[in-house]
């Protein structure tokens, strides 16, 4: 266990800092505008594009891991984001260079998630399997959270090409991981070993549940992606200032870290689906106490938003390994990239809402995003946990 422990941790902390380089372009976008002139729609094009590579590559890079057996170590997935996105400040003068490093770090980001989670997925099976794979899961989240303020940091010290500094957590993760996850293929073959005399061996790919799995998650994204982009403009129209704003935003996002753990845990004990649908279910009062009331009330109410609808992240890709053991890059592919790109597309719809009305009554109408995967999610063919040991009495 211990063993095991450390090496998702170690995982973890690669995960933390392959995606601080995620949130890098739409930090630094500011600045491209004023210094070269860019128009809105063509400095939105260099995070469309990275995002639309990153996304929609993920489910391919994971088949391929799955069937073909074609592994890009983590240590070069994460040395190919740190080296593209870092260097991004050194051709700043040419866009279609820009154009071209944003999308080499889409695809390190892309070639991380399907093998690091396929790695987890191997070394968390059991009963600790929610709770060890939310360790992995929030040193991503953490690291989205980071890299806007270590962008921000290097730029304001040093301009754009300041941002070359981000490139050293990158090189030392490399560096540490390949001591860390020396022991991690040990317990993985073993996986590998007892998995190939499994009798799911010649089980089929479960297309439907994992189908409904992914397409509920992407409904889920929309919601957590359309909050952490209008969250800060709500807010600064009810009277905060902008920096407190983007504060309350991202303390927001650390509730939802703390709620990946806490869920994952008692999703191991009362059931994934259970966990899920409830965190669903708890979120949606939450939500409509913070846009109807103000002041402390109002803000409490936005971290248990937070808190609960992120705490169901970390128990739904528990979910999606334990249906398809056999295609973990896949499903992870598919519940990292494509639910989280197509669930990114709904923030466009909910900014579009916003011009038409208001940008509280777009926020109000998420709860039509959030009703439909909980609709999906109760339909996804996987056991009850509660209500099967009722069964069994």
């Amino acid at each position: 266990m211990e063993e095991k422990v450390r090496s998702i941790l170690g995982l973890s902390s690669a995960h933390l800092v392959n995606d601080i380089y995620s949130p890098v372009l739409p930090a630094i976008l500011p600045l491209l505008i004023i210094q070269n002139g860019y128009s809105y729609f063509l400095a939105g094009l260099l995070v469309t594009v990275y995002n639309l590579s990153s996304s929609f590559t993920q489910p391919v890079i994971g088949w391929l891991y799955d069937n073909k057996n074609i592994k890009i170590p983590v240590t070069v997935a994460i040395l190919f984001s740190a080296f593209f996105m870092s260097f991004v400040g050194l051709v700043q003068s040419n866009y279609y260079m820009i154009l071209l490093f944003a999308v080499g770090a889409a695809l390190g980001h892309a070639f991380f998630h399907p093998g690091a989670l396929g790695l987890v997925s191997r070394l968390a099976e059991g009963k600790d399997r929610g709770k060890l794979t939310s360790l992995f899961v929030v040193g991503g989240n953490l690291g989205f959270a980071i890299g806007p303020l270590l962008a921000g940091s290097a730029v304001a010290l040093f301009g754009l090409k300041g941002l070359v500094l981000l490139f050293i957590p990158g090189l030392l993760t490399a560096l540490m991981l390949k001591r860390i996850l020396s022991p991690v293929s040990l317990p993985e073959n073993r996986n590998c070993d007892e998995k190939s005399k499994s009798p799911d061996e010649n089980k089929k790919f479960p297309y439907l549940p994992v189908s409904l799995l992914v397409i509920a998650s992407a409904f889920r994204s929309w919601v957590i992606f359309a909050s952490i982009a209008y969250l800060p403009t709500f807010l600064h129209s009810q009277g905060f200032s902008l920096v407190t704003a983007n504060i309350i935003t991202s303390m927001m996002l650390i509730a939802g870290v703390i709620g990946q753990v806490v869920g994952a845990g008692l999703s191991d004990r009362y059931g994934r689906k259970e966990y899920t649908l409830f965190g669903l279910i708890a979120s949606i009062p939450a939500f409509f106490l913070f846009l109807g009331t103000k002041g402390l009330v109002s803000v409490l109410a936005l971290f248990a938003f937070g808190y609960l609808l992120w705490s169901t992240f970390s128990v739904t890709i528990a979910m999606s390994h334990e249906l398809a053991p056999k295609g973990t890059g896949t499903v992870s592919g598919l519940m990292l990239g494509f639910a989280v790109g197509a669930g990114g597309l709904g923030v466009a719809i909910t900014g579009y809402i916003a011009d038409l009305t208001s940008v509280i009554e777009a926020l109000s109408y998420l709860i039509i995003p959030i009703v439909i995967a909980i609709a999906l999610f109760i339909i996804v063919p996987y056991p009850w946990k509660i209500i099967g040991k009722k069964h069994k009495l």
